[in-house]
């Protein structure tokens, strides 16, 4: 009877599934990036109430929240195609629809996703930095765009930190749906070495292994970073300075006035 579970097996295809976490990585690292660079712009148009667009937008945040990213996914990767016939039909245009790589669809659909959900994280975030430093840096003449690289983004990025590390966490763990757009990223390869041998048990509990081990390490870099940045704001703020407080008792005698006495 042959082996019910092989432990060997999982430590066997532990390396050939890490061979594929660079495009694991890859994927979630550029979504992240325009998500964030997105989510901040949603954030801005929201505060400051944009009208149309800001209607438009929450329809799309809506939209995006509501439903699963695996939906999401399956929209983008049929839904690109129709868009592009459109454009080749209206425009002239001669995009080949057949040959989109499979990665657009899911860089895509993440990079939205992300872009979201980070943007009510970063518009509160945006919201509860200290106006007394907003006004007192405009009292110095600076300009609005001065302010925000200066004094909001950087505020906003530490209130926000621990909510965006726990969205980074959840979109690397998302990247194993990337193989719905035939992208073949770490839970693809397992399938496929799962199919050669029929051992899956083995196979997604080597997957099960890494992506736990990656949430692991994420979650120490993200509190790395929390520390260093907490240690780095408390060197900055200056210590109030000591009041110079005279007791006459202390006083020595000999720069007692004439006419004082020391009870």
């Amino acid at each position: 009877m042959a082996k019910v579970f092989d432990p060997q097996l999982v430590l066997r295809d532990i390396p050939k599934l890490l061979a594929y976490l660079p495009e694991t990585l890859l994927i979630t690292v550029i979504s992240l990036v325009i998500g964030l660079i997105l989510g901040l712009g949603i954030a801005m148009v929201k505060i400051h109430r944009v009208p149309v667009i800001d209607r438009l937008l929450a329809i799309f945040v809506s939209f995006t929240r509501g439903t699963p990213i695996l939906v999401q996914l399956y929209v983008t990767y049929y839904g690109i195609p129709i868009v592009l016939q459109y454009i080749n039909h209206y425009w002239g245009t001669h995009f080949n629809v057949n040959n989109v790589p499979g990665l657009l669809f899911v860089l895509v659909t993440f990079a939205l996703n992300e872009a979201a959900y980070n943007s009510e994280n970063i518009r509160g975030a945006l919201q509860a930095v200290d106006a007394g430093e907003i006004e007192a840096a405009t009292a110095l003449g600076e300009t609005q765009w001065q302010i925000l690289r200066r004094i909001i983004v950087p505020e906003a990025f530490v209130i926000a930190l621990p909510t965006l590390g726990n969205a980074l966490i959840s979109l690397m763990k998302n990247t194993s749906l990337a193989f719905v757009a035939s992208v073949v990223e770490m839970t693809a390869r397992g399938q496929i070495i799962a199919g050669n041998d029929y051992r899956y048990f083995e196979v997604y509990l080597a997957l099960a292994i890494i992506y736990w081990g990656l949430t692991i390490i994420t979650e120490q870099l993200i509190r790395l970073v929390e520390k260093r940045i907490t240690r780095f704001q408390q060197q900055q703020v200056p210590q109030p300075a000591k009041k110079l407080r005279f007791n006459l008792l202390k006083r020595p005698a000999s720069i007692v006035k004439r006419g004082e006495t020391l009870d």
